[in-house]
This record gives structure tokens, sequence and C-alpha cells, in this order.
């Protein structure tokens, strides 16, 4: 990584020069007009006397220090990218662990035109990540594939990434609570696999595999918290360390190394593309794009679960600022979000004369621009979660792994590369 540090960074950027005015959050005004509970004061000095507004107001008035600003100069661009990168690391508290032992195969099943192989590795100390690996046929040293990182949907299985039956009580309730098309769709590394590529299924810690009869995963998130980490940090760790593991295998074409993730395991995946620059080559966020804080004041200050934070992170960038940070490498969204945001980040991969490396697509539902009514408009406060959703363009119950999307637009990359 270069060298420049972050206080350097901000000691000669600052907020007006290299990163240009950033304004607080102001949103307000909104293209509707409603009857919504807000937080309001009646004080002349603007104070408020409740904690709750006091707080909502700390998000709309303290933009984070090293948010992305579509105006910043082209020269500036790498020192502001290093800067987040840096702080990043630092707040995902990975560990320095003694050496650990490698991964250890634990079996193979062999199906028509591919494999499906069962591992574990272990990242740190009394601790053990089952993986999968679906490998196509015809992969050796000799004739290396490049490879996937693929990072399910909150609590979907190993077994659903590499299509195989579902084993654990909770992923089978799981599949049966979902249509069959979806299971079909989030057959994530399987998609990549039957085009030649080396489908790497990491699953989202306790869950399924690692899941406790003791604590849920609320309680495993704060326990997290409580110890100086977080559950994004373990996520990352974990899958960081099969990422590095999976780099020197003779039989991956290290050239030629993507990450994918579908709803929670796009946070990992675009957690690893920003810390490893050099080696993923292409990030594929299979979700809508979405503002943390922005969201956060819309509805009044309610917080995402546990297993989405990260302490500290928001004073200094949210999720799309980490997406900017990627550019100019291949960036694909496949469900869409809100405009204003996608907007943000397509201005980085401007700047980097690399638009075309940024690639949006829209659900069915809202693939027409005239469907999009609140595109560009304020956001008003007081929004219930599926109020929000309707202004980011979402259509959650279709919300699931986009193989037909993904899946050719990553062949293409790699084709480029």
């Amino acid at each position: 990584m270069p060298s420049i540090s972050r206080r350097g960074f901000l000691a000669t950027a600052g907020t007006t020069t290299a990163l240009g005015t950033v304004a607080p959050l102001n949103l307000a005004a909104a293209d509707e007009q409603k009857d919504r509970v807000t937080f309001t004061t009646d004080r002349d000095d603007k104070r408020f006397q409740d904690t709750a507004g006091f707080i909502h107001n700390l998000m709309k008035t303290n933009p984070p220090k090293l948010t992305f600003n579509p105006d910043m100069k082209r020269a500036d661009y790498p020192a502001w990218q290093t800067a987040i990168r840096e702080k990043l690391l630092e707040l995902m508290a990975f560990p320095e662990p003694p050496k650990q032992p490698a991964p250890k195969r634990l079996w193979i099943r062999k199906r028509e035109g591919y494999q499906v192989q069962k591992w574990e590795a272990y990242p740190e100390p009394h601790c053990v990540v089952p993986f999968m690996m679906v490998v196509p046929d015809g992969v050796r040293q000799s004739s290396p594939a490049p490879a996937v990182m693929c990072f399910p949907g909150s609590g979907w299985s190993l077994e659903s990434l590499v299509g195989l039956p579902e084993i654990g009580r909770k992923a089978k309730d799981n599949v049966k609570n979902k249509t069959d098309w979806k299971w079909q769709d989030n057959r994530m590394a399987l998609h990549f696999a039957k085009q030649g590529m080396i489908g790497v299924a990491v699953a989202n810690p306790a869950t399924n595999d690692t899941d406790s009869r003791i604590l849920n995963r609320t309680e495993v998130s704060l326990n997290a918290i409580f110890m100086g980490r977080s559950y994004l940090g373990i996520s990352s760790f974990q899958k960081a360390h099969v990422l590095e593991w999976v780099s020197q295998q003779n039989y991956i074409d290290k050239g030629r190394i993507a990450v994918c993730g579908h709803s929670l395991g796009s946070e990992p995946a675009d957690v690893l593309g920003v810390l490893y620059p050099d080696l993923i080559k292409a990030v594929i966020h299979n979700d809508f794009c979405c503002n943390w804080i922005e969201r956060s004041i819309a509805q009044n200050g309610s917080l995402p679960p546990a297993w989405h934070l990260v302490p500290g992170m928001y004073k200094w960038f949210d999720a799309t600022d980490l997406q900017a940070s990627i550019a100019p490498r291949p960036l694909l969204f496949t469900e869409g979000g809100r405009a204003n945001q996608l907007a943000r980040i397509q201005a980085a991969y401007r700047l980097n004369d690399a638009e075309e490396n940024m690639q949006v697509y829209q659900y069915a539902k809202y693939a027409d621009p005239a469907a999009r009514i609140h595109d560009f408009k304020p956001i008003p406060e007081g929004l219930s979660g599926n109020e929000y959703l309707e202004y980011a363009n979402v259509d959650a119950k279709n919300h699931c792994f986009r193989p037909k999307r993904a899946v050719p637009w990553l062949e293409q990359v790699f084709a480029s590369l």
C-alpha cells in the first residue's frame, strides 16, 4: 500500500480543498408532504433536550470526515483512496495471529462437469471456518482458472451456494420459506463454476455451520463489539484469510480473482475489494446501493441489526464511500438503489476516466426510469422501513442473487484482463 497516512491526507486536504466543501446532510425538505413523526425542538437555540433528537441531529450535521466529494480533483483521488483503505483496515480490527495451520480439505463430491470440495480454514487461534469450492473439470496447474469469492445473503448456507441439499435445520427452514426460483438463483458459486470459474463459497459468521446453541447472531455481534471487534470485521478477516490462501493455489489464475456478495455478503465483498486492490480485479455488489447514514436519518435514527454495525465507521465514511474508492476497478450493482448515491459513485469512476467500469442494473419493477419517481428528489424524515425501500427503488420480495447479470458481466471483465 502507498505510505501516505490518513492523518497526512486530512492535514493537507482538509474538507474545503481536495475534498471540496462537504455540506451537512439536509433531508428535511421532501417531494411529498405527509404528517410524519420527526424530531423537532421548540427551543430558540435549536437544541434538543431529548437525547435521541440530539443524536439524530448529529447524524444530519456531521458528515463523515472522509466522505467522497464529486468535486474532488483527480490528483487528490489516490491520497483519498489510500486514506479510506488505511482507516478501513484499522476499523476492521484484524488480529495479527501467530502462524496457523493451512486449510484442510474434508471431502470431494464429483458432479457432471465439476466437483464440490468442502474445506475448513483456521484464520486465528480457537477458530474454524468451513468453506466450499466448486471446481470445473479440467482445472489444474497447467490450466488454471479464474476464481470468484462468493458470499451469501444473511442465513443462506454453504450448501445453498454450491447447489447441494441443505443439511442444517435452519437452512432447511430457510429454503421452505423461499420460492424455488430463489434457491435456484442463489446457487452463486455453482453459477460461476458452470462458466469455467472456480466458485469459493464462504458463509456469514454465526449461521448454519457456525451457529451457536447458546447465543443468537445479535448477541454474537454485540460480544464482538464488546471485545473491540465487529461482526463485519470478523467476517471480513475470515474471508480475507481464505482469499489469501486461494490466491496461492497453483490452479488459480491469480490475475483474475473477483469477489461477489449477495445482500449481507455484499458488505465483506466491498471490504475485501477495498483492502486488496492488487488482488481483487472486480467487485459484484448484489444488493441495492445504500448510504446507511442517509437511511438512518430518513428513518428517524432507526439502525440496522447489530451485525451491520462497526463502531466508529460512520464518523469516517459510509458504504458508498468504500464503493467509490474501488474506482477504477470494475464494480457491478445488480439491484439499483438510491439514485443520488449511485451518481456519487459514478462520479468517482468518471474522475478516473473509467465510467464504463461501473455497471448498474435495476429491479425489473424499476427498470423503466419513469417508475423511479423518487430519483434525485429529497428524501423525507420519519419514513418506515418499507417507505425507505420505495425511495431506494427496492422490490424486496424479489431480492436475490442475479446470475443472469453477474455471471456474463464478470466473464466480460475477466476476458478483458
